[in-house]
C-alpha cells in the first residue's frame, strides 16, 4: 500500500533534498565498481580531536547526564559558549538569556521559522544558499523570497533591489557569512547595512555562521553580531561541526536578541528535548581546550586548498581562491550547465561534485568542491577532471 498521495501540500513543495539525490548517484556508481572520490558533502574526514573524545568517554559514564537535557542547554555549556564569542569576536551575551543550545545549527534554523513566521509571511533567503533555509520556510508556511547572490556583487546580496512591499512583508532574513556555497565573505560595514535595512523595515536578522573559524591566509572572519545594533535585530547560529569536526555529534548553539532566542527556545521545547547532556561537555573542551588543535585543522584545509586550487587552474578552470570554508565554488565551462557537468564529472571521472542549481537558481553555472578528502585524492580528483574535459 501507498500513502504518497497522503503527503501534505508542505512535503510536496519541497524539492528532493540536495545531497540525497546526490548519494543516490554515488551508490549507483559504487555498485558498478567505480574508485568514488567523494567532494560533495561538507563533512570533514578528519577525526575529532582526542581530547574532546575523552571528555566525551568520561561524561558518558555519568548517570546524570542519562536523563532528561534541559532544551535550552546545560547551563556550564551555555557559559563557555558566552566566553568563547567574547574571545572570537568581543561581544558579550548572558548565557541565562541569550544563549540556546542546538542539536547542531541545522536544527535551529530549521526551526526558527515556526516561531517568527505564519503562512504567508515572506523570508528573505540567499540564493544560492543552504537549502534548510527556504524549507525551514516552506515548513512554516512561509514565502520564501530570493536574494540573489551575484559574482559581480562578490556574492552579496543588493538589498536595494528588494522591492519596497517585499520588505514591508518580510518577517525573516537569512544570511551565511563565510558563504556555503560560494566560499564568499562579508566585512563588518556590509553587516552595518544589513542591521540599518533590518531596523527600518523591523526584519529578524538570522545569521548562519558555520564557518566564521574556518578561515586562511591569516583571515579572520567577523561575527554579524559585532556590528552596532546587530543584537538588536538578529541572532547567530554557530556550530562545532565545522570549527572543530564534529558533524556528527550534533551540537552548536545560537546567540544573540533574548526575545528571538525565546521564541527559537520555545518552539525547541516543544519540538525536541534538547542536546545530550554528555556532549554538552565534550562541547565544553572542545570550546576551552580544542582551539589550539582547531588551528591545526584550518591549516590542513588551507593547504588542500592551494594543491586544488593549482590543479584547477591547470585544468583551465576558472574559481576564486577562497579565504574561508573548505569549499571551492567553480565555473562550469562554457557549454555545460550545472546539473549536466557533475553527473557527467561523477560518471566519466568518478568525482563528486555538487551542481550549483542545487542550491538555488542563481547557483547555476558552477559547481562546488568539498576539500574533505587528503591531499593525494584532491590531486588525483582534479587530474580525472582534467582529462574528460
Amino acid at each position: 500500500m501507498s500513502f504518497t498521495s497522503n503527503y501534505t501540500d508542505r512535503i510536496n513543495k519541497l524539492p528532493p533534498y540536495l545531497f540525497v539525490e546526490i548519494d543516490r548517484l554515488k551508490n549507483q556508481c559504487l555498485a558498478r565498481g567505480k574508485d568514488i572520490i567523494d567532494l560533495g558533502i561538507g563533512d570533514p574526514d578528519i577525526p575529532t580531536a582526542s581530547v574532546i573524545v575523552e571528555a566525551m568517554k568520561f561524561a558518558v559514564e555519568n548517570p546524570a547526564y542519562h536523563r532528561y537535557p534541559s532544551t535550552a542547554g546545560m547551563i556550564s555549556f551555555r557559559e563557555t559558549a558566552v566566553k568563547w564569542f567574547a574571545n572570537c569576536f568581543g561581544a558579550k551575551f548572558d548565557p541565562a538569556a541569550e544563549v540556546v543550545s542546538l542539536i547542531g545549527s541545522k536544527e535551529g534554523i530549521g526551526h526558527i521559522p515556526m516561531a517568527f513566521i505564519n503562512p504567508g509571511d515572506i523570508a528573505l533567503i540567499p540564493d544560492p544558499g543552504y537549502p534548510v533555509y527556504r524549507t525551514g520556510v516552506l515548513f512554516a508556511g512561509g514565502e520564501p523570497y530570493v536574494m540573489p547572490l551575484l559574482e559581480k556583487n562578490n556574492f552579496l546580496p543588493d538589498l536595494s533591489k528588494i522591492p519596497e512591499d517585499v520588505a514591508q512583508k518580510a518577517k525573516l532574513m537569512f544570511l551565511n557569512y563565510p558563504n556555503n556555497p560560494t566560499a564568499a565573505i562579508a566585512t563588518k560595514q556590509f553587516f552595518k547595512t544589513v542591521v540599518k535595512f533590518a531596523k527600518k523595515y523591523k526584519i529578524i536578522v538570522c545569521h548562519d555562521a558555520a564557518y566564521t573559524e574556518v578561515c586562511f591566509d591569516g583571515y579572520s572572519a567577523p561575527s554579524f553580531l559585532e556590528a552596532e545594533g546587530a543584537k538588536d535585530v538578529g541572532i547567530e547560529f554557530h556550530s562545532l561541526s565545522k570549527t572543530f569536526c564534529m558533524t556528527g555529534w550534533r551540537v552548536g548553539f545560537a546567540i544573540g536578541n533574548k526575545d528571538i532566542i525565546a521564541g527559537l527556545a520555545k518552539v525547541k521545547s516543544n519540538m525536541d528535548s534538547g542536546v545530550f547532556q554528555a556532549i554538552q561537555e565534550a562541547a565544553v573542551i572542545a570550546l576551552t581546550k580544542g582551539i589550539d588543535v582547531a588551528d591545526t585543522i584550518y591549516k590542513v584545509f588551507e593547504r588542500r586548498r592551494n594543491v586544488f586550487i593549482a590543479g584547477l587552474q591547470k585544468a583551465g578552470l576558472k574559481c576564486r581562491i577562497p579565504k574561508a570554508t573548505f569549499y571551492v565554488w567553480i565555473r562550469c565551462p562554457e557549454g555545460y550547465k550545472s546539473a549536466d557537468l557533475s553527473k557527467f564529472i561523477l560518471e566519466e571521472a568518478s568525482v563528486v561534485v555538487t551542481p550549483g542549481n542545487g542550491f538555488g537558481q542563481c547557483g547555476e553555472g558552477f559547481i562546488r568542491a568539498a576539500l574533505t578528502v587528503p591531499e593525494d585524492r584532491l590531486c588525483e580528483a582534479v587530474q580525472r577532471i582534467a582529462k574528460i574535459l
